[in-house]
């Protein structure tokens, strides 16, 4: 079942009910969908040399929150964090903005997102420098989410963390002991009070009944591996797979996803304007990052990475991902070839 299909289909509740709330980039989300391969994102001429056969293909929109689009950049992502894989134990933290603040962060996104990945990367940072504790710089690749697996509204970002970083006065790779790496405890309360101070250094607004316990989640994750392949999932695609969506009927729409605790599929039935401003509250700011690397698995670190690398022995395995796939010819199976660019006229743009 199609996301384009369902705004068509929706269209004049969903304009009476939520058009007066929808920002600009979120506009600019239901408009790509919509035309999503389509002619009107314009179209692609290809030419089969085996047979001589010519056709169009439409292209994609290339939204990040469409769920068609966008799958070799996720591929891609995917295949540059295991190249900077270690033979170490992986640890992922979660750090999640509670309930009270979630409305603030709908209304200024850009800026309780970026204090929320600055308040969750600056934490780890000084409980890995402190050298009561590792004494250690650490690498960390951030991921935000702003979603359950219901698709509610519920920011936090996952962070990857190998288990050793670098201590830069002995200059030596130093190993986490261990399947533990902070209290989380400690972690939530300096967290807390960080992102208190941000927003009192931009002056917005704190709710009034904010909780003195927030909740940080540290665990072991094994090799990071699949840590990572669950991250990417909603890297690039939107926040729901159109293959979840299995029904529509008598103005519901039913979606199923699968319940972190017991791994059972579940399912969800709101009403169709209701869902379709649910997946558009997941829509980030124009040119946010929703995925950064920092330390020394930062793009500017790549000598310290190697170097980290060498000293554990790493095997550095070539991208795998390789170009994009080819078309094929309808009728002779046979590769073909992109020979004209058709753009998109400005009316059905």
């Amino acid at each position: 079942m199609e996301l384009a299909s369902l705004f068509e289909h929706y269209h004049d509740p969903f304009i009476a009910r939520y058009a007066d709330q929808l920002s600009h980039v979120q506009w600019q989300a239901v408009n790509a969908i919509k035309r999503c391969r389509t002619p009107a994102s314009g179209e692609l001429q290809i030419h089969c040399t085996a047979c001589d056969q010519q056709e169009s293909q439409p292209l994609s929109c290339g939204h990040r929150s469409c769920p068609k689009c966008q799958n070799y950049e996720a591929t891609q992502w995917l295949d540059r964090q295991r190249a900077k894989l270690l033979p170490v134990d992986y640890f992922m933290a979660t750090f999640t903005l509670p309930f009270e603040l979630r409305p603030l962060a709908r209304c200024h996104p850009g800026e309780i997102y970026a204090m929320l990945f600055a308040c969750a990367v600056s934490t780890l940072k000084d409980f890995g420098l402190n050298p009561k504790k590792l004494g250690i710089e650490m690498g960390m690749t951030a991921i935000l989410h702003t979603h359950t697996r219901r698709l509610d509204y519920h920011p936090h970002v996952h962070i990857v963390v190998p288990g050793g970083g670098i201590n830069t006065r002995r200059r030596q790779w130093k190993k986490i002991k261990g399947k533990f790496l902070f209290n989380e405890f400690a972690l939530a309360k300096v967290f807390r009070a960080r992102i208190l101070e941000a927003l009192n250094i931009a002056k917005l607004p704190i709710p009034v009944g904010m909780p003195e316990k927030w909740v940080v989640d540290c665990k072991h994750v094994g090799s990071g591996k699949p840590a990572l392949e669950y991250l990417s999932r909603y890297l690039y695609r939107g926040v729901i797979s159109e293959k979840n969506i299995i029904s529509n009927q008598d103005g519901n729409i039913t979606f199923q996803y699968t319940e972190s605790r017991t791994g059972q599929t579940q399912t969800r039935t709101l009403k169709g304007e209701d869902f379709l401003w649910l997946v558009l509250l997941h829509v980030l700011p124009k040119g946010f990052r929703r995925a950064r690397d920092y330390g020394f698995l930062h793009g500017n670190a790549k000598k310290r990475l190697l170097l980290v690398q060498l000293v554990l022995r790493v095997f550095i395995q070539p991208n795998i991902s390789g170009p994009r796939p080819a078309f094929k010819c309808r009728k002779c199976q046979s590769p073909m070839y992109i020979i004209a660019v058709i753009r998109p006229s400005r009316k059905s743009g």
